[in-house]
């Protein structure tokens, strides 16, 4: 594995805990707040950043001619199923099991490449969806044990990690010649035009203006940062990373997730929480290291 500089270490790091600590941010964000049009508003947020960021590269955001249906069809899965979901789960759910069941998309993904284009699965994959349906099943029984407990949160984010792991599997077998940010533009704009006419249809009657200036704060982390800025590191590091580093960085963020849930929120994470998280790092470790390390091998 290539070494990396101090200046790629340290935006793996901030990429990491930037959208680890978003998920006990956007569960304080849509707790009087309609959550669909949070979510809109982020996104929205975000495309000023990606265009200036496109200008200043020279990338054209331009959509090539016969592309846009192949941009939505991925964009659906990707950005908006996957959104809406994670969005209207956390708002039933601790912020840290949220992140864990968000988390299972990589194993969704093996699954997906499995039953619709017969990719092969083998032992260790299988160990690993295992694994992850072990710990999905573990805070999905703890939901349904605890008086307050709503289940619909944990499916509805699960139904948001299989989309995105779906998306993910289509998004390796579709080719759209253009630059990936115009691509990552795209993808947002278009997943947040539909999230706001939903959320003018069925929100618009809970619209406020925020007194509160934490609630702002929210907005402008999830949509400078979360959609902005880390979209733009992503993708100028994705080429650059080796496979194990960004395969820990992706799996330490639910791990950011339930701590800073518990640190930010006072949420206090159940054995449940602890258990399934370790199962589904494991999970993750089989899907997301194990072809990396053969690679390098």
């Amino acid at each position: 594995m290539s070494r990396l500089s101090r200046k790629e270490w340290f935006l793996l790091v901030f990429l990491t805990v930037c959208w680890g600590l978003n998920w006990p941010i956007m569960k304080f964000g849509v707790t009087g707040f309609p959550p669909v049009t949070f979510r809109a508003l982020g996104m929205i947020g975000a495309l000023p950043v990606l265009y200036l960021f496109a200008r200043m590269k020279h990338e054209s955001l331009s959509i090539p001619s016969g592309q846009l249906l192949p941009l939505i069809r991925l964009a659906v899965p990707n950005v908006l199923i996957w959104n809406m979901m994670i969005i209207l789960g956390v708002r039933m759910l601790s912020s840290g099991r949220a992140a864990i069941l968000g988390y299972t998309m990589p194993v969704w993904a093996v699954l997906a490449g499995y039953l619709i284009y017969h990719e092969k699965l083998n032992r260790v994959a299988c160990m690993g969806i295992i694994c992850a349906a072990t710990g999905a099943l573990l805070l999905l029984s703890g939901e349904f044990s605890a008086l307050s407990g709503k289940p619909l949160g944990s499916i509805l984010v699960l139904i948001g990690a299989a989309s995105w792991g779906y998306g993910t599997v289509e998004m390796k077998r579709t080719v759209i010649p253009m630059p990936s940010i115009a691509m990552t533009f795209w993808l947002i704009a278009l997943s947040a035009l539909a999230l706001t006419v939903y959320s003018f249809i069925f929100e618009s009657a809970n619209w406020y203006v925020p007194a509160d200036p934490l609630e702002w704060a929210a907005f402008a982390y999830n949509g400078i940062l979360v959609f902005g800025f880390a979209n733009i590191i992503w993708i100028q590091m994705a080429r650059k990373l080796p496979p194990v580093a960004s395969s820990l960085s992706v799996m330490m963020i639910p791990v950011v997730g339930v701590f800073s849930g518990a640190w930010l929120l006072g949420e206090i994470p159940r054995w449940q929480d602890y258990v399934a998280m370790i199962l589904i790092l494991m999970s993750m470790s089989t899907v997301l290291l194990k072809p990396s390390l053969n690679k390098e091998t």
